[in-house]
């Protein structure tokens, strides 16, 4: 009786990894489990994959459909690298603060991190380390790794962007940008996911799904074939490669043929609109105090600020993460199927705590 295995007490903003799988991308799954294709990427889907993408990126674009998120910033990121290269990120960035270390010990990759309080890199923070490529003391900057959208849910505009991977590609390094949440940034600015990839300079890029509903798969692109080395060899020596690399590929086919991820990620930028802008209505006429915002709220994610015991009451109900417990700050998250209800109903309990 798999239904009675659902929690409804684990509704709420907690991650849009907590969402289910999207009924297209389900549907896509079931049509695709019919008969035999070739393995490991073999397959008529991944095949048809591979033409979309170069239709969306540009022809000149090679990809490697991997397992998850952790997984494609590795295989992406080692394939831009010598063996002594290292990356510049920003603190938050998720490959620093998340992946338990992974791009450093799986990949041997040293990550040097620039503090930001938005969870944006500009370009001058890039001068904070020289490539020096005759002083062997020091890690040598290869990459620069960019969060879109940021740990933080801020949006780097393509302006932003191109600025950055400009500077960067003057003091000779390439542009690896981390996608879990690219199909948000693009949704909340109006763009073509090629805007802010292809056309914004990116060379290689780690491109979300399971965040955008569905059910595991993310890809490695690499939009400038020329900034990498041997991935498909890495993408198998780091454990990537599906042998039934077609439920991967059937995935994305569903998300991007029929613009599936801004459709999705729109209307998890709506809620997390309609959450912080109901919040923000009850401040200004004075129904509740005591909280306030951390971060402009560009996408799908709201950084806030409560007073000591209100999370963890509003917990009982709610799922949802501390951000930075010492403060006070906790972080909610959107997802395609977060509805009017949810957050209209956490509107009214964080109301009811605050009053």
């Amino acid at each position: 009786m798999v239904n009675s295995l659902h929690d409804p007490d684990l509704r709420g903003f907690a991650s849009d990894n907590y969402a289910g799988v999207h009924p297209e991308v389900l549907a896509a799954l079931t049509s695709a489990n019919g008969g035999h294709q070739i393995s490991y990427g073999g397959d008529a889907y991944t095949a048809r994959l591979a033409e979309v993408l170069g239709e969306q990126f540009g022809q000149q674009v090679q990809v490697f459909p991997v397992f998850n998120g952790t997984g494609a910033n590795v295989v992406g990121l080692k394939s831009m690298l010598p063996h002594w290269g290292s990356v510049i990120c920003a603190e938050s960035a998720h490959i620093n603060t998340d992946e338990a270390g992974a791009p450093e010990r799986v990949a041997g990759i040293k990550l040097l991190t620039v503090p930001s309080v938005d969870g944006k890199l500009r370009p001058d923070d890039l001068d904070r380390y020289p490539r020096e490529p005759d002083d062997v003391h020091h890690p040598l900057p290869g990459v620069v790794s960019i969060t879109q959208s940021t740990e933080l849910g801020t949006v780097y505009t393509a302006e932003e962007l191109r600025a950055l991977t400009d500077r960067a590609h003057a003091l000779g390094l390439t542009v690896h940008l981390d996608g879990s949440r690219l199909a948000n940034a693009a949704a909340s600015l109006d763009l073509p996911l090629r805007a802010l990839t292809t056309d914004a300079g990116v060379d290689v890029l780690s491109l979300g799904g399971t965040k955008n509903g569905l059910i595991f798969g993310e890809l490695v692109l690499a939009i400038n074939p020329d900034a990498v080395t041997g991935l498909g060899y890495l993408q198998k020596l780091n454990m990537q490669l599906a042998s039934k690399m077609r439920f991967v590929s059937a995935q994305f086919l569903a998300l991007l043929e029929d613009d599936l991820w801004q459709r999705s990620a729109a209307h998890a930028n709506a809620m997390a609109r309609r959450l912080r802008t109901g919040l923000e209505e009850r401040v200004s006429s004075g129904a509740i105090t005591g909280i306030s915002f951390s971060q402009p709220t560009d996408a799908n994610t709201i950084l806030a600020t409560l007073p000591a015991g209100v999370a963890d009451r509003l917990r009982q109900k709610f799922a949802f993460y501390d951000w930075d417990p010492a403060a006070g700050e906790v972080r909610w998250v959107c997802s395609f199927d977060t509805t009017t209800e949810d957050v209209d109903g956490f509107i009214a309990a964080v109301e009811s705590e605050l009053r």
